[in-house]
């Protein structure tokens, strides 16, 4: 059981993965405060319920479009402080770019969590969990596999293959918000290991290798810098 469970506003237009991920949530101690299939739903729901993060689908009626992404952009302009973890059923980089990018408007910018993951992180069942759970307490969460295809776009753009693929996989890892020290379980290798190719993943991508939040929105500005 988790040390404090979170109370969960989920958007998802099908009815069987959504009852799926509240079945979930609720095994991992969390509770589903309401579970909606629409955008205006969606809305509607975290305004009335306040809670402690927002996990929604990205495309969704009533324009089947990216609507849920367009939804969590609306009520982060309203509450900053909001965390959110956007789901999507392909790799879409474009996706990732927009929920990441900072609001260029006069409001507040947000220090709340913010995450995206491909659905098919749903079946690993503890990493899914963790991963709400890293979000709500204010981290920066985005799938390995994203990170691997907005690095490749990158590269096809410079035509360069700066990272070796221990590097990239290295570099998936941060992005999911993951620690040294949980990089160096998820691979195996030793902490000189990982502080070594770390250390070759900044100094290639000419980023400052700070902590946190801050190392994992460094190398997403990189991946999506045009």
């Amino acid at each position: 059981m988790p040390a404090q469970p979170l109370r969960i506003v989920l958007a998802e237009d099908s009815a069987l993965v959504r009852e799926g991920i509240v079945e979930l949530l609720h095994k991992f101690g969390h509770e589903v405060v309401r579970a909606v299939g629409d955008a205006d739903a969606l809305i509607t729901a975290v305004r009335e319920c306040s809670p402690d993060i927002v996990v929604t689908d990205v495309r969704m009626p009533p324009g089947h479009g990216d609507d849920g992404l367009r939804a969590t952009t609306q009520l982060r302009r309203s509450d900053p402080d909001l965390p959110v973890l956007v789901l999507s059923q392909y790799v879409a980089n474009a996706y990732a770019k927009e929920l990441f990018t900072p609001s260029r408007t006069p409001h507040r910018q947000s220090r709340a969590g913010l995450g995206y993951l491909l659905k098919d992180r749903i079946g690993e069942l503890s990493e899914f969990a963790q991963a709400v759970e890293r979000v709500a307490a204010g981290a920066m969460v985005i799938d390995p596999q994203v990170v691997q295809h907005m690095l490749m776009e990158r590269d096809r753009r410079h035509q360069s293959q700066l990272l070796s693929a221990r590097e990239q996989e290295v570099l998936g890892l941060m992005a999911h918000g993951y620690s040294n020290a949980m990089v160096r379980d998820a691979l195996n290798i030793s902490d000189g290991a990982v502080a070594k190719h770390i250390g070759n993943i900044f100094a290639k991508l000419g980023l400052s290798p700070d902590d946190g939040n801050r190392r994992v929105l460094a190398v997403l500005a990189y991946l999506r810098d045009e």
